[in-house]
């Protein structure tokens, strides 16, 4: 695999102010898109198990492959510039920020001392900000979002707030772009473990709370064990949670949640067999606002699913080896799979119609992100 693509331009941006330099950068992501084509965002594995933070056009064309030390989950594009965070997987304790136009490595941001990420963050409206999801291994499980600030092309620490939980996973923002989402996945663990330390005593919630960090409201699914891990939130307000469930294989578990504007937390009206073949495990959840549809992955069950957001109308069930991240595209959505290919989905019609993309089968790790 190759670092970066040497045709992207590159400049230097050494002794420019900070208006020069957000629109000179600006205008090397434009001409670095300027085909039209979305980027795809995702961490991969090579055969060898190294792991690499990457780029692709959905026509197959890669744009870079940035060895990486630690296994990544997550990625958070900034809203304006040609930048993107690869965030650490739980326990993970680097995170990379690296230039969407080649794949330069600009910083490897560590997590501080007792600190480490849960896969997931979120930059602000304007890209000042951004908001990570953290452990506090002094006392494993208390759920902290570290607050940094982006000075020039590094993120530096300025503080950090709580997520008034225990194990924080996926975070959001809601449109308002003031109140922040957290699905606190309930689950303490040690620093460099994953194994729950209180699997017959979760508290999952899902929280929110303003940049300031004070709690607005506070809900919980009716099975402690249900643990909310990922979410997605639509234009209107709506937030959709998927669930991975800790309990007996055999019970009845929620695994899609949606919270509607004004309305609390409740299960999302998924059919009897869809539920089984999650086999109480979901890992990625995307929404298109537009098209008012709402993807799901289960990587256990193979499967990849969508419905109408409003009707909860089953539009596609389709087999997809370790179906792992999803995201919303202009026509639909774009999934990929740990051992499976990639493939896109037309969901304008009557029916929904899947393609394979051009891009390496195997190794994606569980998300992915179109810029």
């Amino acid at each position: 695999m190759t670092h970066s693509n040497p045709r992207l331009h590159r400049r230097t941006f050494l002794g420019l102010g900070a208006s020069v330099l957000a629109g000179a950068a600006l205008a090397g992501w434009k001409l670095a898109s300027s085909n039209g084509q979305p980027v795809l965002l995702s961490a991969r594995d090579d055969a060898a198990g190294r792991h690499y933070a990457v780029a692709y056009r959905l026509d197959g064309q890669p744009l870079f492959a940035t060895a990486v030390s630690q296994r990544c989950h997550d990625i958070v594009s900034h809203p304006r510039l040609p930048l993107a965070l690869y965030v650490a997987r739980r326990p993970g304790t680097q995170s990379y920020l690296l230039d969407l136009r080649d794949g330069r490595l600009l910083q490897t941001l560590d997590s501080p001392a007792d600190r480490h990420f849960y896969g997931h963050a979120v930059f602000d409206r304007r890209g000042d900000w951004l908001y990570s999801t953290e452990n506090d291994t002094r006392d494993p499980g208390r759920g902290v979002i570290g607050v940094y600030r982006l000075a020039g092309q590094r993120l530096q620490r300025h503080s950090e707030l709580s997520s008034h939980g225990i194990g924080p996973h996926q975070l959001a923002w809601l449109p308002d772009g003031d109140t922040l989402v957290v699905a606190n996945g309930g689950i303490r663990t040690e620093a460099d473990s994953r194994t729950p330390l209180n699997a017959d005593a979760m508290d999952s919630s899902l929280v929110l709370l303003d940049r300031r960090g004070q709690l607005l409201g506070k809900e919980r699914l009716a099975q402690r064990q249900n643990s909310i891990r990922h979410l997605a939130v639509a234009a209107d307000g709506c937030i959709v949670t998927a669930q991975q469930y800790q309990g007996d294989p055999a019970d009845d578990a929620p695994l899609l949640a949606i919270k509607r504007p004004g309305q609390a937390l409740q299960a999302f009206a998924v059919g009897e067999t869809q539920r089984l073949a999650m086999q109480q495990y979901c890992a990625s959840v995307a929404v298109n606002s537009q098209l008012r549809l709402i993807a799901l992955s289960a990587p256990r069950g193979n499967r990849l699913f969508i419905w109408d957001m409003d009707s909860a109308r089953l539009r596609l069930e389709e087999p997809l080896p370790d179906c792992a991240g999803v995201a919303s595209s202009a026509h639909g959505f774009v999934a990929s799979s740990g051992i499976g290919g990639c493939r896109a989905y037309d969901c304008r019609g009557a029916s929904i119609h899947g393609q394979p993309l051009a891009l390496p089968a195997g190794r994606w790790d569980n998300h992915l992100r179109l810029t």
